[in-house]
């Protein structure tokens, strides 16, 4: 007892050691370097950007919020602060900062903590796709029910945006009488469902009659209830994606079993399929069905997920939908854990079809083109009446036929940036101005001139990041920045103004000249000088993505020089620069992916798991297999913590 309190005292005074250690470090070393460059924009009653580092007195507060301060450090390495019009860091002030923070936030992170992924309702993508997979049945979830918004990391199936409403909820009503009555009515399908008619024969009724007559508490034979049974229970196994309760089997099957008693004047066999669609209702309407559900043990730490559990996080993930049997399977002979067959199951599913719905939702909602389908506004139609329907519906299809190309056959991310080869069919390459595709199908296609290669050469991204009536080097250096490095600039100053809308004026004088004099605002430079040269890079392409060589009097020069002293003279130079970006890029890419893994914000406590993701990408070649291996095996995909436990500060 005594040698067991000893060592307590004596972790204890490590700990107490340690964090006198930070202290120190941080009072003596960090505070004054960041008193001396960063209070001045970001103190008390002056928070640029809403970041006030003043507040923070010691390490356990930097803690705290150690997203925000991951985020302060990441601005540090990519010399984005302090500002190019403030002095800049020395050598010895750089790595005392970026070393000390960094050693702080790393203590942190030594105590693994998953975070919770709260119960959540099923995105409409994925209901669409489980309805499909589950009974056949195609059912545009999109159309139907209300819009969700998008949660942390932009994505639509996170927990945060998942949430019911009483017309919602009337809505799932509604769906599950529609689905059940498309199932009935295709005799096809629902054979698949009940592949056998529950008629008895003349003799089964003559024998149920003769005991009905000697006894009130007779079974009959062929019990309905039984065979119901048999068709209810893998179906509900396979929609709540787990085995089924003995009191979810008894609730299921005494439903059926009351509709079927009570309609004794229906005959057979559709009395039998009648009762059997209610119960089928039942199970579409249940929140087991709706909510993806993870159980909780009664345990005070993080511990592994159920291998059902990981199951349907792993189909989820890479299929939007539940898991098959094969997947059903393993989880049931818990083999799911091992890390040899979870690589095997990521390799089988990647190359399943099915895996061009994640490739479409992830990459969709990533590079914000869903309006070109949702039929949003975005070209201004008088003014680019080309940008018709089917224009937009393949530009659509473009980007999101690459990256699915990307993820299952090229296997290397980086190719998102730049490649000399694009997917296109004959109406879209017309538009481009190109020769050689035909058909209405995406083919792969390429491109002899390297101006237009990746994801910065594709009409949707083009379009998507322009105003209806003109390109916006400021929205699209913007999505470079947000969207390819993970930096995205601070929001607006209120005083920033707008550039001039008169046609005359951007004909005659040209979107560079005009940006030079919004940004000569001292409160608008520092952001500009790293949104318009990326975004002017790009100006030969017009709003909608067509190549263009000048304004009308004004040639345009796509040319540009970043902050960091990097040249380019064209799109093509333009993307080889960002290729080099190798570590933003990488980090950009991890966090985005893990959110949408997750389905929740990607926080401070996940770092330890984007650093393994960062290192395995750039280790690799950004290659998507490895990549995608390494996340489902990460310690916050794999672990969970309860609901009741006590949160962190961080969230």
């Amino acid at each position: 007892m005594l040698r067991r309190i000893l060592i307590v005292l004596s972790l204890l005074a490590i700990c107490l050691h340690t964090q006198a250690d930070e202290l120190e470090n941080y009072i003596g070393n960090i505070e004054p370097i960041l008193k001396a460059n960063c209070y001045e924009c970001h103190k008390t009653g002056k928070a640029k950007g809403g970041v006030n580092l003043e507040r923070f007195k010691n390490a356990d507060e930097i803690i705290q919020k150690g997203q925000l301060w991951l985020k302060a450090i990441h601005q540090i390495k990519s010399r984005q602060m302090p500002p190019d019009t403030k002095p800049q860091l020395s050598e010895d002030e750089y790595n005392t900062l970026v070393e000390g923070l960094d050693k702080i936030l790393q203590s942190a992170l030594k105590s693994k903590n998953p975070n919770r992924v709260v119960v959540r309702r099923l995105s409409h993508s994925e209901y669409q796709y489980t309805i499909e997979d589950l009974l056949g049945v195609f059912f545009e979830a999109a159309k139907h029910f209300p819009s969700d918004g998008s949660g942390g990391g932009g994505f639509d199936n996170q927990a945060r945006a998942l949430f019911m409403t009483p017309l919602k909820l009337e809505r799932y009503y509604e769906a599950a009488e529609t689905i059940v009555g498309r199932l009935q009515g295709d005799n096809q399908l629902w054979q698949k469902i009940v592949p056998f008619e529950y008629k008895l024969t003349w003799w089964q009724k003559l024998v149920n009659w003769m005991k009905s007559l000697f006894s009130d508490d007779y079974k009959p034979v062929n019990p309905p209830e039984k065979a119901a049974t048999k068709i209810i229970v893998p179906i509900a196994s396979k929609a709540y994606r787990r085995f089924l309760k003995k009191e979810e089997e008894d609730k299921l099957t005494n439903l059926f079993l009351s509709i079927y008693n009570h309609s004794a004047e229906v005959a057979n066999p559709d009395r039998f399929n009648n009762s059997l669609a209610q119960s089928l209702k039942a199970i579409l309407i249940s929140p087991n069905f709706l909510y993806r559900v993870e159980e909780e043990n009664e345990i005070d730490q993080p511990y592994l997920l159920s291998d059902f559990e990981l199951a349907s996080r792993l189909s989820y993930f890479l299929w939007s939908s539940v898991p098959d049997i094969e997947l059903l399977e393993l989880a049931n002979q818990e083999k799911l854990q091992d890390s040899v067959v979870l690589a095997a199951q990521v390799k089988r599913m990647l190359n399943d079809p099915k895996s061009n719905r994640f490739a479409n939702n992830f990459s969709s909602q990533w590079f914000g083109i869903n309006k070109l389908v949702e039929n949003k506004p975005l070209a201004d139609p008088e003014k680019f009446p080309e940008f018709t329907p089917a224009i937009r519906k393949a530009m659509y299809d473009e980007a999101t036929t690459y990256f699915y190309h990307i993820l299952t056959e090229s296997k290397n991310f980086l190719e998102l940036i730049d490649s000399d080869y694009t997917f296109l069919n004959e109406e879209l390459a017309n538009f481009y101005g190109f020769q050689g595709s035909s058909g209405t199908d995406m083919q792969k296609t390429i491109l002899a001139d390297r101006n237009r290669g990746g994801i910065l050469g594709m009409g949707a991204i083009l379009t998507a990041s322009s105003l209806p009536t003109r390109t916006s080097p400021v929205l699209r250096g913007k999505w470079i920045l947000e969207q390819i490095l993970g930096t995205p600039p601070p929001p607006p100053p209120p005083e920033a103004g707008e550039l001039t809308e008169d046609e005359g004026s951007h004909k005659d004088v040209g979107l560079r000249r005009l940006l030079e004099i919004h940004r000569s605002k001292p409160g608008c430079q520092s952001c500009h000088q790293k949104m318009d040269p990326l975004g002017l890079g790009l100006e030969n392409f017009d709003a909608i993505g067509r190549w263009r060589d000048s304004y009308g009097q004004v040639e345009i020069d796509p040319s540009g020089v970043m902050a960091t002293g990097e040249t380019f003279n064209n799109p093509a130079e333009l993307r080889a620069m960002l290729s080099n970006k190798k570590e933003l890029f990488a980090r950009n890419l991890t966090e985005k992916m893990l959110s949408y893994a997750l389905g929740r914000s990607v926080l401070f406590s996940d770092e330890s798991a984007i650093r393994q993701l960062e290192e395995v990408l750039l280790e690799n070649k950004f290659n998507t297999e490895k990549f995608l291996i390494t996340l489902v095996n990460t310690y916050p995909f794999r672990y969970k913590i309860n609901d009741s436990r006590p949160k962190s500060n961080e969230i």
